[in-house]
């Protein structure tokens, strides 16, 4: 039997901006969390194999699998063929517009079976492991569905139908396709008769939904197929609920395997969701910018409230994190985490990612009175905690759990939420608001040029008064601080490009922090440094640098966190926002060239 490809994280995506499930190249559901992104997993075999869960399709005398995307949707297909006939299975988590009344997205996963030719004989394992497998998980059977629930702990249940006998789908008896059939788990139990025809008018309605959103997606000279499936991601990690954006859906993914880098992503961050809300408006897609906002609004209720890194899906504030010691975790990799203690650290660089954004809804929407209010007061509060924070040390775009620094990121973002503050001031025509802070603009920038760089290196390094280097850096012309052609930018790249760069990837960084020395490849920075090539004149080194980096996708076009130097195996948790935002905003510079951010916004729109 072959699959399709030995990249390592060979998992599909399916889901309905309410929750997720991974699905591996040979047709095992191997993680699904119900009834939320962040609930807690019914299948976890991605995170032990013994003792996690799992929901597979086992043919008999198989030759050869192969699984793609049905065209633009986040609908899988997953093509089975044996030596006693062909099959198909489409999984999908339904979404569709509910006669004008919002979005019909229940949290359920549909298993659609077609055959092909002759007559496929396979066998199903049904093995639901509720609450992280933490105890044992209860099968019952009843008249038309089978309830898997939990005996001890924390009360949890789910319901499986099938078009099938369900006693012989569930007891993995071997089973012949001659017609189409269904297996649909939900985490509710269903009102109305669960039939092949209704999972067959779900599976249709949920594709008409991904083509109709692919087609508002804005095309570009080149590079649409890789576009296109990197925005059908974040679109998968956007939760519908509250306006949030996930880093992504797993969690206790390891950065490498066998190492202690393994932290619970299914949370919002704002730095990741506002880089994400960018780059999909530039793409076209609004109402994600909007629902987004207003889930900053809703979680800044007070005026000197502190603004946190991340933040629940549906707004939590404290997000505890906890070990599940009775779990391997991913290929051995302990500890498995649920919650994330970095909710807690102070990060500088937030307020400048956040303003950009606003800055952005101001440049392109027509705004309400009231709702310009709210972000102005939003801008106002942000330029005073900026005035009274970016002198002070902090942990940094990379969460260093150990210790407080000057990071030149943190200090540049400074400077670009009090920029980004005075264009909206003078967009809303608040001229005395402008003026006064224009002084503290231009403090930062200079604190930043006399600070932040190293002779020695002539290079801007991670922090003030260290000669480390840092990929984040790299940022400096992308958010405006210098242009590609600064001779300091210039020389910037190509010493960060020497110290960092091994085998064609990139390191965050070299220097040791909390856990030792960084040993994989940290994805974006990859990305990061094509855009910074190009911005310098590079553009033929950037252009072949990106086909390269695109070469190491999964089979489907997909990436995680991470990549190994030396085998390129994706690594960290999957699929990851930063990620794939990284590949949209590269692949629209590459394929569109140095437009100015005005020009971009224009041609996003038309």
């Amino acid at each position: 039997m072959t699959t399709s490809s030995n990249r390592g994280m060979n998992y599909g995506v399916v889901g309905n901006c309410r929750s997720g499930a991974l699905i591996s190249d040979t047709g095992a559901v191997v993680w699904l969390c119900l009834p939320k992104f962040d609930s807690a997993s019914i299948f976890a075999k991605i995170l032990d194999e013994k003792i996690g869960g799992s929901f597979e399709i086992l043919p008999e005398n198989c030759l050869n699998i192969s699984q793609k995307y049905d065209g633009n949707t986040n609908i899988l297909v997953t093509r089975f063929e044996c030596s006693d006939g062909t099959f198909e299975v489409y999984d999908f988590m339904p979404r569709y517009e509910n006669n004008s009344k919002g979005f019909y997205s229940p949290p359920d996963l549909i298993r659609y079976f077609k055959p092909i030719s002759g007559k496929p004989s396979f066998r199903v394992v049904f093995d639901p492991r509720l609450e992280y497998g933490t105890y044992t998980t209860k099968i019952d059977f009843h008249d038309n569905y089978v309830k898997a629930q939990t005996t001890k702990g924390d009360y949890d249940s789910n319901y499986l139908y099938s078009s099938m006998d369900l006693r012989m789908v569930v007891t993995r008896q071997m089973l012949t396709l001659e017609k189409e059939e269904f297996i649909l788990i939900s985490y509710n139990q269903k009102l109305l008769q669960q039939t092949v025809e209704r999972s067959y008018t779900k599976l249709i309605r949920t594709k008409a939904y991904w083509l109709t959103w692919s087609g508002r997606t804005t095309r570009y000279r080149k590079y649409n197929e890789v576009i296109m499936r990197s925005a059908l991601v974040l679109k998968l990690l956007s939760y519908q609920d509250s306006g949030a954006i996930l880093a992504a859906m797993t969690t206790s993914l390891p950065e490498t395997v066998g190492e202690v880098r393994n932290w619970d992503y299914r949370y919002c961050w704002i730095r990741d969701a506002s880089m994400v809300v960018k780059v999909m408006t530039r793409l076209g897609h609004y109402n994600l910018a909007h629902q987004y906002l207003k889930f900053i609004t809703d979680i800044l209720p007070e005026k000197d409230e502190r603004i946190q890194i991340m933040y629940g899906i549906n707004g939590e504030k404290k997000l505890t994190e906890t070990t599940l010691d009775h779990l391997s975790g991913y290929k051995n990799s302990r500890p498995v985490r649920v919650g994330n203690a970095a909710y807690k650290q102070k990060q500088n660089d937030i307020y400048g990612i956040l303003m950009d954004v606003i800055f952005q809804h101001f440049d392109m929407y027509t705004i309400s009175l009231a709702h310009s209010e709210e972000l102005w007061t939003i801008t106002r509060n942000m330029v005073w905690s900026v005035a009274r924070n970016w002198k002070k040390p902090d942990r940094g775009i990379w969460e260093i759990r150990t210790g407080n620094r000057h990071f030149t990121f943190s200090k540049v973002l400074c400077w670009v939420a009090i920029d980004r503050a005075v264009k909206i001031a003078q967009k809303l025509l608040q001229h005395s608001e402008a003026e006064k802070w224009i002084p503290l603009r231009e403090e930062i920038r200079n604190d930043i040029l006399k600070n932040a760089w190293n002779e020695e290196k002539q290079a801007f390094t991670q922090s003030y008064g260290d000669s480390d280097l840092d990929a984040s850096v790299l940022l400096m012309e992308f958010y405006g601080f210098l242009p590609g052609s600064d001779p300091r930018f210039k020389s910037t790249v190509r010493a960060i490009q020497r110290e960092l760069e091994h085998n064609g990837l990139m390191f965050r960084y070299k220097n040791k922090d909390d856990f030792g020395t960084p040993s994989s490849a940290f994805t974006i920075c990859s990305f990061w440094l094509v855009r910074a090539l190009y911005m310098i004149g590079e553009e033929e080194e950037a252009t072949r640098k990106f086909d390269q980096l695109l070469s190491y996708s999964n089979h489907l076009g997909l990436f995680s966190e991470d990549l190994d130097f030396e085998t390129r195996q994706l690594l960290g948790n999957f699929p990851q926002a930063y990620s794939h935002l990284a590949i949209v905003d590269t692949a629209i510079l590459l394929a569109e060239g140095k437009l100015s951010r005005d020009e971009q916004v224009l041609q996003s729109i038309h």
